[in-house]
């Protein structure tokens, strides 16, 4: 192991971190907006939007992100549709983690009870009122392990970026290891970068989690 070079090379892995988490918080932040706009579309069923929604679903889920990549980097320009390398990676990252987002929260959605819902509108919510008062905050506490599960999930598919020329975590290391063949420095780092990027959210899901839980059911 060359730890001298490891030492030359940590400034570049740690500007490929930061892009990577400004894509990644930007790309999980419109998945979380997106996943709850279709969760509520498919709880309600609301006409044509819920056919929508589930087309969207099915093909977002069962597609790859390098593919979603590649489309809108490489098959939308000759659409007229140029987009930057960053701007596909928020785009692929919504569009895939939207699906996943919504499946969480709607699993979460079906555990409200009937009789808090029939208890809403008796004292005269509407279903905005209802989703908002009622529905979205106990199914949000129930899902915060499995949106903390898809948010691990999207920051470890960021590693794929590479493949639309962002200098992401995963670019360093092929470029160090295609110019200075140096393998295993190269993914050493690599490795530490990400552990150091998803140790933390998955210690705070914890910490959240337990929250909720006595929040829930108390201390006892």
């Amino acid at each position: 192991m060359d730890f001298d070079f490891i030492k030359e090379v940590i400034p570049l892995y740690v500007e490929a971190t930061w892009l990577t988490l400004r894509i990644g918080f930007i790309g999980i932040i419109l998945s979380f907006i997106t996943g709850i706009f279709c969760a509520v579309v498919r709880y309600w069923k609301i006409p044509v939007l819920n056919v929508i929604v589930r087309v969207y679903t099915e093909i977002s889920r069962n597609t790859p992100l390098l593919i979603q990549l590649f489309f809108l980097y490489f098959a939308l320009p000759r659409l007229g549709v140029k987009l930057s390398g960053e701007q596909c990676g928020i785009i692929g990252l919504t569009f895939l983690g939207g699906s996943y987002m919504a499946e969480t929260v709607r699993s979460s959605l079906e555990t409200v009870g009937r009789p808090q819902l029939e208890s809403g509108m008796c004292v005269g919510l509407n279903k905005i009122q209802l989703v908002r008062y009622v529905v979205l905050p106990q199914a949000l506490s129930v899902s915060v392990p499995g949106l903390v599960a898809n948010i691990i999930f999207l920051l470890k598919e960021t590693s794929v970026f590479s493949a639309v020329a962002l200098a992401d975590l995963m670019y360093v290391a092929k470029d160090l290891i295609g110019l200075y063949y140096k393998t295993e420095e190269s993914l050493f780092l690599l490795v530490i970068a990400y552990f150091i990027i998803l140790l933390p959210i998955s210690l705070l899901s914890r910490f959240i989690e337990k929250r909720l839980r006595y929040g829930q059911f108390g201390n006892s």
